[in-house]
């Protein structure tokens, strides 16, 4: 990735493809692994529908999902996809958030990963 490009990742899933879910949520946790890797870092990643599942507390990629806001990735949740799939006190990484700031910075970005 470029240096001077921003790009934000958006996940609308807990898992990458369709057809067997097993092996999406592998893929996904393969994605983040990588993903965490090369440099440089996303401005943001975003989540949304089943993707506020990654930012639970049970989440298979909540550590990496940790280093990435440690190091100053903006983690946004759908705080609407939180209410309901009832993950509210679950919440492990990332901030509540909502469709207004969710779409401005995905507007603000030149390059969008859609998962």
């Amino acid at each position: 990735m470029s240096a001077d490009k921003k790009v934000v990742v958006r996940f609308s899933s807990d898992t990458m493809g369709r057809g067997d879910d097993e092996l999406g949520a592998r893929l996904a946790a393969s994605f983040v692994n990588v993903l965490a890797e090369i440099h440089p870092d996303p401005a943001a990643i975003v989540f949304y529908n089943r993707g506020v599942y990654l930012c639970a507390a049970d989440s298979p990629v909540l550590d990496i999902l940790r280093e990435f806001e440690a190091r100053g990735v903006k983690m946004l949740c759908c705080g609407t996809c939180l209410n309901h799939f009832e993950l509210n006190g679950d919440l492990a990484v990332g901030t509540t958030s909502n469709m207004v700031e969710i779409t401005e910075t995905m507007l603000a970005a030149d390059l969008i990963l859609p998962l």
